[in-house]
């Protein structure tokens, strides 16, 4: 097959990926204004802002702690699958989820550890605080990111389109009962930590449930000698690919908890609305990346270097171009959007929202780019560009929010936004000299 023909298929292999998580993460998304609303209304800004800090803390330690394995699990999974090697893809699963979950188990101590500490100095509520240690279990939501590469590298992206489902519809359903109860913000609580478990358990299930017999006897039954031999650079390309999905969320888990701890839960309830509403620009680029990484391990692994950056530099460019225009609606109805979602006490959120918006369109193309600098072999690259655009915010914050107040939250995620995706375009650049003909493992 031609190189052209073969950078066709691949994109279409991407859009085609990226359209069947987006028919689960439309339906979630839709799902999750509705909920997201109920909480809102039901709890106010102050303690809105309370639950997202709740909820945001837990996922920011375990993003810190937690060791993914997905990104090794598609890039080697894909070469053992070509070279039909079922046991070599069974000691790499082991690997990948004795590691994951291990890691997990961790975060979930050090979360529950460190709540009444973090909590004082976020302003939780006493309700909060009394159920920060059992809230901690909603760590486990994130530690699924083995079974996630699985359904991934067999192209079970219906099944993780599914997925997406399941926690909305678990926050609705919970919200429902804590609204119609009157439980206030302890019911809100319960039900986001059910969700988050739901989802931690479901993805395992549909995993074990779509793996044949064969194999899953296989990872059982293997021991995990050999397995860092047969994937050469391994551990160094888990560690690279740990940290470049750590830095590259650090920013949207970092600036609720920067803003609570400066400003208190209400500034931090009102930025959460306009991060939410404006997700729906998000959301297609982080499926694209998601859906791209399959595809372009496959090019990678056949030595196919230029495929690869000329495919996401195309796909990106049609997502950027379906953004625009609802970049452009937020910053003609914000406030609109703001007091659709939370009611009047959420006005201020409209101000925030065309910056979020603003930021979030740039950032289109920062999970592509790191999905392609991943399947080349360059995951510290990535890492280190995420994490100097990450810090970036977390240093800019501490500085403007004291001088400007609420104003300074915008424009800062904004120039975050530009740092960022300067340092990702400059970094695939960089790769696509002709120098560099190969991947490389980093």
């Amino acid at each position: 097959m031609s190189p052209t023909a073969d950078g066709r298929g691949a994109l279409r292999g991407i859009f085609g990926n990226a359209l069947r998580l987006l028919s689960g993460k439309a339906g979630a998304g839709v799902i999750s204004l509705v909920y997201i609303a109920l909480a809102a209304r039901a709890l106010g800004p102050t303690d809105y802002g309370v639950l997202v800090l709740v909820h945001t803390y837990v996922l920011a330690v375990g993003g810190i702690i937690e060791f993914p394995g997905w990104h090794a699990v598609v890039r080697y999974g894909a070469q053992a699958l070509l070279a039909g090697d079922e046991q070599r893809l069974a000691r790499l699963l082991k690997f990948a989820a004795a590691l994951e979950l291990a890691c997990g188990a961790l975060a979930v101590a050090v979360a529950a550890l460190l709540a009444p500490w973090i909590g004082a100095r976020l302003g939780w509520s006493s309700q909060a605080m009394a159920l920060g240690a059992p809230y901690s279990l909603a760590v486990l939501a994130t530690v699924r990111a083995t079974p996630a590469g699985y359904l991934q590298v067999t192209g079970r992206f219906g099944l993780l389109g599914v997925h997406s489902l399941v926690p909305p519809v678990a926050r609705l359903i919970g919200a429902v009962v804590a609204w119609a109860g009157h439980w206030g913000l302890v019911g809100f609580l319960w039900a986001w930590m059910a969700a988050a478990l739901l989802e931690w358990a479901v993805m395992w299930a549909m995993a074990l449930a779509s793996a044949p017999r064969a194999l899953r006897q296989a990872v059982i039954r293997t021991d995990l000698s050999g397995v860092r031999a047969e994937n050469p650079g391994l551990l160094r390309f888990m560690l690279g690919a740990n940290a470049d999905v750590t830095f590259a969320e650090l920013a949207a888990r970092a600036t609720p908890l920067a803003i609570g701890w400066m400003a208190g839960p209400t500034a931090a309830g009102l930025f959460a609305i306009a991060q939410r509403a404006t997700t729906v620009i998000a959301q297609p680029a982080q499926s694209l990346g998601q859906a791209a990484y399959a595809e372009l391990a496959r090019l990678a692994a056949r030595g196919q270097t230029t495929l690869v950056i000329s495919t996401i530099a195309r796909a990106s460019g049609v997502t950027m171009a379906i953004a625009i225009p609802v970049c452009a609606l937020f910053g003609l109805f914000g406030q609109d959007f703001a007091r659709l979602m939370g009611g009047g006490g959420f006005a201020a959120a409209g101000g925030l929202m065309p910056w979020l918006a603003l930021s979030r369109t740039i950032l289109l193309c920062a999970p592509p780019l790191s999905a392609a600098l991943t399947a080349l072999g360059r995951p510290g690259l990535s890492a280190t560009m995420n994490f100097a655009g990450s810090l970036s915010l977390v240093a800019l914050l501490p500085v403007a929010l004291p001088i400007w107040g609420q104003d300074a939250i915008g424009p800062s995620v904004a120039a975050q936004a530009v740092l960022t995706m300067a340092l990702l375009g400059g970094a695939l650049a960089f790769q696509a000299r002709p120098a560099i003909a190969a991947p490389r493992i980093a």
